[in-house]
């Protein structure tokens, strides 16, 4: 079935049950226990199928360039974050489309204490612009300068999002394969087992607060709905990617550097020393394991020793040319960091980026808060942003870190 008849279906369950709790007034015979037990277990494997679906098509949208499902996202485009926020200051109801949205989303369970927006408004890279302040006169939102920030790479680099999550997500995964057997005539198989892992995203809660001036929620452009946007996306979404890199696994997720069964750990003493030949090794370690690199990740300083190094000495052509490494794209970011106690040295990742899956719980909640106590003397409004995500790795071989480059 297709993810909207799926949810169709479980929906006129659910109505079933509450149709069978109504009639019984909360006190079931044995009859009508077993049907309420059978109409259960329907839902409970129509909420598998529906994730099973939201993630095959979530993987096709991501494919071909389009949303999965064109009726919600038409929904979420019609989303004001700052009427989000608007609503709450001036204590009135939600309308139009964000409270559409809101109720579909507390038919699904999910519960907020502030207003629940679709995470898809902010899948976007971070602006890099410069600090300054906003000139009340002449008021040009369009014009407003932030932050130096840094940029986000994991999800744009291919990572899957597997989105409206409710409980833990377990995903089964082979461990090792059955094997097949050559014979001799009247040999008789000996047979192989396959062994099977699993792969468990669990909610894992991420936040911020920032402050907002009330004169600027207060312009109604297109533009400052935007510049909120990024300004979200800067908070919440840049804490979330570098958790992809150095997650703790605590309260964090765990990130790639801190996972084992990468496809192997390169130590150089020096980056001059980081041949072609070198990115050779690493890209073979890679194909050994049936994985095809689609990007890297590294820092400025790393960066700046790849576009000088030479390819071969005295010849013409360097490690990284036109953004690339042999033909695989460079990604410059700070959000991956040098080892701790190792400011002098660089880091680099190289694998399928593909293999990283990110799971989300939900939207994100917006609360506003209009009386914090150093806001409302300022005449601002504190904002405090929560989202609910986990982020696992389907095949660790498929990267490989170098560390200790030396800068």
């Amino acid at each position: 079935m297709k993810l909207h008849e799926i949810r169709e279906a479980r929906a006129a369950k659910v109505q079933e049950a509450r149709a069978l709790l109504d009639t019984a007034q909360g006190k079931l015979n044995a009859e009508q226990q077993k049907t309420f037990d059978g109409l259960k277990s329907e839902i409970t494997d129509l909420e598998g199928q529906e994730q099973r679906a939201a993630f095959v098509e979530e993987c096709e949208r991501r494919a071909m360039g389009q949303p999965a499902d064109k009726q919600a996202a038409q929904l979420e485009s019609r989303i004001s974050v700052i009427d989000a926020i608007n609503a709450q200051i001036e204590g009135r109801s939600l309308s139009g489309a964000l409270a559409e949205f809101n109720q579909e989303q507390k038919r699904m369970g999910i519960a907020s204490r502030g207003v629940l927006v679709p995470a898809s408004l902010f899948e976007k890279r971070a602006t890099t612009t410069t600090a300054a302040q906003i000139v009340p006169d002449d008021y040009a939102p369009n014009e407003y300068v932030g932050l130096l920030r840094n940029s986000m790479v994991v999800q744009r680099l291919g990572a899957r999002v597997l989105p409206n999550l409710r409980g833990d997500l377990v995903i089964p995964k082979a461990a090792t394969a059955h094997t097949a057997e050559w014979l001799a005539e009247g040999d008789k198989l000996v047979g192989s087992n396959a062994t099977y892992d699993s792969i468990k995203l669990t909610p894992r809660h991420v936040g911020a607060k920032t402050e907002l001036s009330r004169q600027l929620l207060q312009q109604s452009s297109p533009a400052v709905e935007a510049l909120v946007r990024d300004d979200f996306v800067q908070i919440v979404s840049l804490a979330v990617d570098k958790a992809m890199l150095h997650g703790d696994g605590i309260k964090e997720p765990l990130g790639l550097i801190g996972r084992t069964g990468l496809a192997g750990d390169v130590q150089t003493g020096n980056l001059a020393t980081l041949s072609w030949a070198t990115f050779l090794e690493l890209f073979e370690k890679l194909a050994l394991v049936n994985a095809a690199p689609n990007g890297i990740v590294t820092h400025a300083e790393v960066v700046t020793k790849l576009r000088s190094t030479l390819k071969t000495a005295s010849l013409p052509g360097y490690l990284m040319e036109n953004g690339q490494v042999g033909g695989i794209n460079v990604s410059m970011t700070n959000q991956l960091a040098a080892k701790a106690g190792t400011p002098d040295k660089g880091r680099l990742i190289l694998g399928d980026f593909g293999q990283i899956m990110i799971g989300q719980w939900g939207a994100l909640d917006i609360l506003a808060n209009p009386y914090a106590q150093d806001s409302f003397d300022a005449g601002a409004v504190q904002i405090r942003v929560m989202a609910t995500m986990d982020m696992q790795v389907r095949h660790e071989a498929a990267f490989v870190l170098v560390e200790d480059i030396g800068l």
